[in-house]
């Protein structure tokens, strides 16, 4: 399964009815630590396999999903479970402690 890239109209359906637990990565392009942040999450996407989910959404082109969630500072990795946002994670975060997270929930 590949990264699912994420916009504020399939954001419902990716994300919110999934019935698997959902990282989504919020980023910019211009953001710096975004840019280091993407590479972990794509590891992370190859080791955790079907166990969970992998979404990326651009914060510029879809603001709708970015201030429902309040996205102030990026990046910002939200997990989902069951439709609901159970973790947040604000700034550049280790694969260590991304995987964690997720295992906790799945």
């Amino acid at each position: 399964m590949s990264e699912v890239i994420l916009d504020d109209s399939n954001f419902e359906s990716e994300v919110i009815k999934s019935d698997k637990v959902v990282l989504v990565d919020f980023f910019a392009t211009w953001c710096g630590p975004c840019r280091m942040q993407g590479p972990i999450v794509e590891e992370i996407e190859k080791e955790i396999g079907d166990k969970a989910k992998i979404g990326k959404m651009d914060i510029d082109g879809n603001p709708v999903t970015a201030q429902k969630f309040g996205i102030m500072s990026i990046p910002t990795i939200i997990i989902f479970k069951g439709g609901q946002a159970l973790k947040t994670l604000v700034g550049l975060q280790d694969k260590q402690t991304l995987l964690d997270e997720i295992n906790k929930l799945v």
